[in-house]
């Protein structure tokens, strides 16, 4: 069993490795750097995503710790490990290329399957936001009391810029809340931790990595993350994708999925 002061460690092991991975970013341009198109899935990847991936997996795990990151070939060891660094170097890297300052480096920890200790850099706006489960959570080291309400009306929901653009929010015009377009999937569920809006979801599949960093801080925040019929996420299994996911008060979810699942 880990105790809390297990994760003052933990979330010390973050803290440096952000603030390590920001120096390695620091010398690409976000909006002015080299790309290539990865052949699996057409996603832009730049130098300066691997660069972030040495440092992490240098700085995070130790022995009997597993890893698994959107830029390392996953050998599946971390199946058979209790605690796993699930990490996205840089999490929205089409806005980093675009020079939109809605990116992020992502580190969670899951302990047996579970996210427990979170934190997400992003560089461009100067937002450090960390949180572990019975520690709460912090923005740029002042902690935060996010909203719990169960109120959709009023409410400020951040989307993916990309599902917007096709479409896909249409259903939600007039519904009373406030659709707020952002990049990276792990910025927008690091806002909602940190109390800058009031809940994220998607519907369409995303990956591990670019949830578990988030998804720690929505927990360490007394928020909830699950899919959209209602079931909490096992990380680290052996297909990384998530079908959807949602994310803010429970209350909120409930009458989200009420109205639109």
């Amino acid at each position: 069993m880990t105790h809390e002061a297990d994760r003052t460690d933990d979330l010390a092991r973050i803290d440096a490795a952000l603030r390590a991975a920001a120096e390695a970013v620091a010398p690409f341009t976000p909006g002015a750097v080299a790309w290539e198109t990865k052949a699996e899935r057409g996603d832009p990847l730049t130098a300066a995503d691997l660069a972030v991936d040495g440092v992490l997996r240098e700085m995070l795990p130790r022995a009997g710790e597993g890893w698994l990151s959107e830029e390392t070939v996953d050998d599946h060891a971390r199946l058979a490990c209790e605690r796993v660094w699930i990490v996205d170097p840089i999490d929205g890297t089409r806005e980093f290329v675009e020079g939109i300052p809605e990116w992020c480096i992502s580190i969670g920890l899951v302990e047996r399957g579970r996210p427990v200790v979170g934190g997400i850099l992003n560089p461009a706006t100067d937002q450090l936001v960390l949180g572990a489960v019975g520690h709460g959570v912090t923005l740029n080291g002042t902690p935060v009391d996010p909203d719990t309400s169960a109120s959709l009306e009023g409410a400020r929901v951040l989307a993916s810029r990309s599902e917007v653009r096709r479409g896909e929010w249409d259903r939600y015009a007039g519904a009373g809340f406030e659709v707020v377009p952002c990049g990276s999937v792990a910025y927008k569920l690091g806002q909602v931790a940190a109390g800058l809006a009031e809940a994220t979801w998607t519907l369409v599949p995303k990956h591990e990595w670019d949830v578990a960093g988030g998804a720690a801080l929505i927990r360490a925040a007394g928020l909830h993350l699950s899919h959209a019929d209602g079931s909490e996420r096992t990380f680290n299994q052996a297909d990384s994708k998530l079908p959807n996911f949602l994310a803010g008060p429970a209350g909120l979810l409930e009458k989200f999925r009420a109205r639109w699942v």
